[in-house]
């Protein structure tokens, strides 16, 4: 009877992916906000592979870990390979599901500007279903299971609108606000995600003054927007997504100073979006209403 000699051991795939993250992103911290888990279970994985190989993969100090020769020289193969994965995975869902759409936005750019459109885009294709999540960063691009990607920023992708500050406030606390100077007496609110608003317009509206703001600060914009509306105080808008607040007269915009940051709102697609493909026609609807 032959006898079949022993297989070498596989490494888990798990394992692999949370060294080829940390190796290509620069820490285990970086890697973990990528796959969705704890630092300790990429520090474990990544433990439990350098154990399996005998060999390190990262050389760890006081300042965090830098990736070994062995690491360096495989990287590469090991990213394309789970690039090339994350795409099949990505046209296995849209082949076996290609009615659903799966979108993922800024929860900001969700709640406040793709969220009102939705109700006639379900009028105007009603075989088509909206698959919505919000991330307050993009995730990895080549690998995520998304087909529509709605970000402000310096990412590839479809300029839909350009990212326009100035503050805005309700009307009535408006009459008291006759220049820029006037804000050191009223709250002036801030959103986490965009903590550098203020700085950018007083910049421009107000140079050379040392101007801080003071007030609530928010860890969701559309939460500071609706705050701005029932009157808590000064908001810096983002255009794009105030727009309908300033046509129908909830908030309005007591200053004429405006300024355009480098980022945009982006529409990105891991795949060519084809017309007659219910991404595509998605993609087309929201240029058209942006």
């Amino acid at each position: 009877m032959p006898v079949a000699p022993p297989r070498p051991k596989s490494f888990p795939l798990n394992a692999l992916r949370a060294f080829e993250a940390a190796a290509r992103l620069g820490g285990f911290a970086a890697a973990a906000d990528e796959l969705g888990v704890s630092p300790g279970a990429v520090s474990a994985h990544v433990k439990g592979l350098e154990e399996d190989l005998g060999a390190p993969l990262f050389d760890r100090n006081a300042r965090g870990v830098t990736p070994t020769a062995l690491a360096r020289r495989v990287l590469p193969d090991l990213t394309q390979a789970f690039d090339a994965l994350g795409n099949a995975t990505q046209t296995l869902r849209a082949v076996a599901m290609p009615h659903v759409v799966h979108v993922v936005a800024l929860p900001s750019v969700a709640q406040l500007w793709l969220s009102p459109r939705l109700p006639e885009l379900r009028a105007a294709a009603p075989e088509i279903e909206i698959s919505l999540t919000a991330m307050e960063a993009p995730p990895n691009l080549k690998r995520a299971p998304y087909d529509l990607y709605l970000f402000f920023g310096d990412m590839p992708g479809e300029t839909l609108a350009p990212d326009v500050i100035f503050p805005v406030c309700a009307p009535a606390l408006a009459e008291r606000l006759n220049t820029p100077e006037d804000l050191l007496g009223l709250p002036c609110l801030s959103d986490t995600s965009w903590s550098g608003d203020w700085r950018h317009w007083a910049d421009a509206a107000m140079p050379g003054t040392d101007f801080t703001p003071r007030g609530p600060v928010f860890s969701l914009y559309s939460l500071a927007v609706e705050e701005t509306v029932n009157g808590a105080g000064v908001l810096i808008g983002h255009q794009a997504l105030i727009a309908p607040y300033l046509r129908s007269g909830q908030l309005v915009a007591p200053f004429e100073t405006r300024v355009t940051l480098p980022s945009s709102l982006k529409l990105w697609s891991p795949r060519p979006l084809r017309p007659n493909t219910p991404a595509g026609k998605v993609a087309k609807w929201l240029r058209e209403t942006a």
